[in-house]
């Protein structure tokens, strides 16, 4: 039995375009161990974010295989997918992708909505993860109301409270002050080393991928370690 939690197996991603194939990923093929942080780095265009969009199960590959706890999700179907999505894995953004019109309470207990908990179960989980982000007395502010840090922590929040086992981070530092910047990251590190969660990131900043366990390099489709 693999300890793998993703394996990603000699998955290709090609588009037609203009009469012409675009491969953005080529053969690659990936293993990521339970409680793992891994950077990933490359120039513009390399595949990273369609890479996380594979293993995040927002994506299909043209061809090859992505098995995460064992479950195919090339095999699923739509609304498999979907279900299987809510329950494992969390999606932080480098714009936070907030809704303007709700509170940070509300944003974060969208995930939510999708399950059949109760409205005071939603209620309690939203508390227990904005305190763990240490945003427990900004709960009724409006996006517009909190810095770019408090944003992002928000987001934090919302792609933990249906407490997933893997976080996809796509550039979460990008539009943040290097202060703030290490402020998230510094949480990433307590969410992978205390709470388990295994951690995917896409970052161009050298310091962000220093944090992470280990740093993989994308370039034209294929992975290298340097």
């Amino acid at each position: 039995m693999s300890n793998n939690l993703i394996e990603v197996d000699a998955i290709n991603k090609t588009y037609e375009r203009g009469g012409e194939t675009l491969v953005v990923l080529d053969d690659l093929s990936l293993n990521v161990p339970e409680n793992d942080f891994l950077a990933l780095m490359g120039p513009s265009g390399s595949g990273k974010s369609t890479l996380l969009n594979l293993i995040g199960g927002l994506d299909s590959p043209t061809s090859g295989s992505v098995r995460i706890k064992g479950d195919r999700l090339e095999k699923m179907s739509a609304s498999a997918l979907s279900n299987w999505r809510a329950s494992n894995v969390g999606f932080i953004f480098q714009f936070y992708n907030l809704l303007p019109v709700l509170t940070a309470n509300k944003n974060v207990e969208l995930p939510l909505l999708l399950t059949n908990l109760s409205s005071s179960k939603r209620k309690e989980q939203v508390a227990t993860v904005l305190n763990l982000v240490g945003l427990d007395d900004r709960g009724g502010h409006k996006p517009n109301e909190l810095s770019g840090g408090q944003q992002q922590r928000v987001a934090i929040a919302r792609a933990l409270v249906s407490d997933p086992a893997i976080l996809v981070c796509d550039e979460p530092t990008g539009d943040l002050d290097r202060e703030t910047a290490t402020e998230i990251l510094e949480l990433l590190q307590i969410l992978n080393r205390d709470l388990g969660k295994t951690i995917l990131m896409v970052t161009h900043d050298p310091v962000a991928a220093d944090a992470a366990k280990r740093i993989l390099y994308l370039d034209k489709g294929k992975l290298t370690e340097s």
